[in-house]
């Protein structure tokens, strides 16, 4: 029996996983997008709007028994996994305790553990030529005072990924760490707490398109991180020169909170 190629995309139902299903379901050499999220109804209509390539699945990937379905329907049909997008993730943008115990340890459940085991579930399921693509952030960069633990769960994403392409390389699989900056996505909502201390200055805001179009070109040239736009780079570079207590306190005073 032949193996379908297949794109699976977290966090798929809006902003940048909905442009990495869009871009994927356009690729000839994949048979089918398979894209996971919480939303049911976003599914639907990301379906409806993209087509009948695009297979939906509503699942919690923060919940390790949701996650273990897929090694067996991975099984069941037969597949040949040729990108795995790990898009799934949420930021808080507050204070350490404007949030709750559970809130926090979900949050790096999702935006790490997930990460971790889906790329070992999936792996099994992949060939020399395929990708795995984990995204980080250009918060990944230093510590983030008020962002704490998604900027320190995305700093494990990064250096994860880097050290995982490196192991796969013998394989023929690469491994990516997409590093953008700000987006006008649904994780700018949901981030957002009422609170006296918050984030809330957002520059030089990215279209999720284009930050999805370069990571799937950079994943193919073989990079292990892709950095999209100018000022995310400048940050990038600048982060490397920096003591952290400076990069912390740049960001302090960019955000109005010193």
């Amino acid at each position: 029996m032949e193996k379908k190629n297949i794109a699976v995309v977290t966090g798929a139902s809006g902003g940048l996983g909905r442009e990495f299903v869009r871009l994927l379901a356009k690729d000839p050499e994949i048979d089918e997008v398979w894209a996971i999220a919480r939303n049911e109804e976003k599914l639907y209509h990301l379906k409806k709007k993209i087509g009948k390539k695009v297979k939906t699945y509503s699942a919690d990937l923060s919940n390790r028994k949701e996650l273990q379905v897929f090694a067996a329907e991975f099984e069941r049909e037969q597949v040949s996994i040729h990108w795995l997008i790990n898009n799934a993730g949420f930021a808080k943008f507050c204070t350490y305790d404007d949030i709750s115990i559970d809130e926090s340890i979900n949050m790096i459940d999702l935006n790490v553990s997930a990460v971790v085991a889906f790329g070992l579930i999936a792996l099994p399921f992949m060939e020399r030529g395929s990708h795995i693509v984990n995204i980080a952030s250009q918060a990944s960069f230093q510590p983030l005072p008020y962002l704490n633990i998604y900027a320190a769960t995305k700093a494990f994403v990064r250096n994860y990924t880097r050290a995982l392409h490196l192991e796969l390389k013998e394989r023929g699989i690469t491994a990516t760490a997409v590093c953008p900056g700000w987006m006008q996505t649904g994780l700018m909502d949901r981030g957002h707490v009422e609170t006296a201390k918050a984030i809330s200055v957002f520059p030089f805001l990215s279209a999720p398109a284009k930050v999805a179009a370069k990571a799937l070109r950079d994943a193919k040239k073989g990079k292990d991180i892709s950095v999209y736009g100018f000022y995310v780079k400048c940050c990038h570079v600048v982060a490397k020169l920096l003591p952290q207590r400076c990069m912390m306190q740049a960001w302090l005073k960019q955000q109005k909170l010193m």
